[in-house]
């Protein structure tokens, strides 16, 4: 068993979801994590908040979720728009699942530089 060093008091060493324990995906990976939000019929909402306040429950909706969005260029592109807008935020996806009434999955895309 490995054991994966984070504390509260260290934001750069803090884990969010599962990806945030493997290497960081590549662009190509992204790609198909989003076609598989897609292809499950997951609707994709982008989310942000400062470092400091990543491990609470409230994280900031950017824009409303993307209901019945299948182009994955204009989920990277929201994706995108969001990291631009707030470049200092973690931005995370989400794949909110309409018939189970939760997050299908969720990943955090950029992680916000901690002061």
């Amino acid at each position: 068993m490995q054991d994966y060093q984070s504390s509260l008091g260290n934001a750069e060493s803090r884990k969010f979801e599962t990806f945030s324990y493997l290497p960081t995906l590549t662009a190509d990976q992204m790609r198909v994590q989003i076609q598989y939000i897609v292809d499950k019929g997951w609707n994709p909402s982008v989310e942000h908040t400062e470092p400091q306040h990543a491990a609470g429950s409230y994280w900031y909706m950017w824009k409303l979720p993307m209901f019945g969005e299948t182009d994955v260029d204009a989920i990277l592109q929201e994706i995108e728009n969001c990291h631009t807008a707030h470049p200092d935020n973690h931005v995370r996806l989400l794949g909110l699942d309409n018939f189970a009434q939760c997050a299908g999955t969720s990943m955090v895309i950029y992680r916000g530089q901690t002061v």
